[in-house]
């Protein structure tokens, strides 16, 4: 019965794949060259897929799987080229790989700066930079970018973070050295107190060169991600050692393109306004009288004058729904600044 079942899925697979590569020979035909990638048709397809789902396998299961397969067809029609902030191996690459399946060109680049630089050049077609961590706050370097790049939001990814002790020893006993960021180092101090009290922590670069270097260091292991781990050949000795469970950071995907609505859409915005009493109340007060749920709001120096600051703000809805697009209307008559950085679909697990 199994056997059958799977028999048929590997025919309907494939004929979606044929269908994909049809799909890519008309848009060449049409004259499209540059990326046959559609943030808000992915987001649709993987958002009915998880309404369909009736078990007993989870959404997350399901949608992880189609996320795959899209992938893969779209991989046949035109691979996507993704910079992320590397080296291979670190949480940035796996957030890219939740976001568009492993079937990329991953392009690891040594800083959130030279992913900007690498999407703006068109070396590749999206980038994806850390914003923010619910333990460690915001990411300013990849705000403060924002603010020089042309470059537009087209989606977001949530990833738990989840630090892994791994090497090539056969008991913890052995280990005489930890290497990792030091940022991970520090969120796993209780684990490491507890269970390897007295081994030497090392802090590196990133948790991926820490898990190179373990791979070649006798009685070492590193603190990392399942990635780094597939991608220098260690074992997972103790799975899910930080000290708070529910660490997350929020990813941002960047590219060239505006993203079309999906009915589930988030809108970044950045801000300027005079430095005047009551001129934030002014500022925000269109999204309230219009009935927008306002998520988050940064302020960063504008880097054009001592004290004046931009605001980073992110609201529910498209810039193309009706409520917004009227609160941003009125919004453009009172900021001295008004630039929509990307409206985008909300995070799909």
């Amino acid at each position: 019965m199994i056997d059958a079942v799977d028999e048929r899925l590997l025919g309907l697979i494939n004929e979606r794949a044929s269908y994909a590569l049809q799909v890519a020979g008309a848009k060449m035909a049409a004259g499209e060259v540059d990326c046959f990638h559609r943030p808000e048709r992915e987001a649709e397809i993987l958002r009915r897929i998880a309404a369909s789902n009736q078990g007993p396998l989870s959404d997350e299961a399901v949608t992880g799987f189609f996320r795959e397969l899209m992938s893969e067809c779209l991989a046949l029609e035109k691979p996507l080229t993704v910079a992320f902030l590397g080296p291979e191996g670190t949480f940035t690459q796996q957030a890219a790989y939740k976001h568009f399946g492993h079937a990329i060109a991953a392009a690891p680049l040594p800083a959130i700066d030279e992913i900007f630089r690498a999407v703006e050049s068109e070396a590749c077609q999206y980038g994806v930079v850390p914003v923010e961590n619910s333990t460690e706050g915001v990411i300013t370097h990849t705000l403060d970018n924002f603010l020089k790049s042309p470059l537009v939001i087209s989606g977001e990814v949530l990833l738990r973070i989840h630090h892994n002790l791994m090497g090539n020893l056969a008991h913890l006993s052995l280990i005489r050295e930890v290497f990792s960021h030091q940022q991970s180092l520090a969120q796993c101090r209780e684990w490491l107190d507890r269970y390897l009290p007295g081994v030497r922590r090392t802090a590196v670069n990133s948790n991926a060169e820490g898990a190179r270097l373990a791979a070649s260091t006798p009685n070492s292991a590193a603190i990392a991600g399942e990635v780094a781990a597939e991608l220098y050949g260690l074992a997972l000795l103790e799975r899910n050692i930080e000290d708070e469970p529910d660490n997350t950071t929020r990813f941002l995907v960047i590219g060239r393109n505006p993203v079309g609505r999906t009915g589930a859409d988030r809108t970044s915005l950045l801000l300027s306004t005079r430095n005047h009493p009551g001129a934030l109340y002014r500022m925000l007060e269109p999204f309230a009288r219009c009935g927008i749920s306002m998520t988050k709001i940064e302020s960063r120096p504008s880097r054009r004058g001592n004290w004046d600051y931009v605001f980073f703000i992110d609201v529910d809805g498209h810039r193309e729904d009706p409520a917004l697009a009227e609160a941003l209307a009125e919004l453009d008559s009172i900021v001295t600044m008004l630039r929509i950085l990307g409206s985008y679909p909300k995070v799909i697990s």
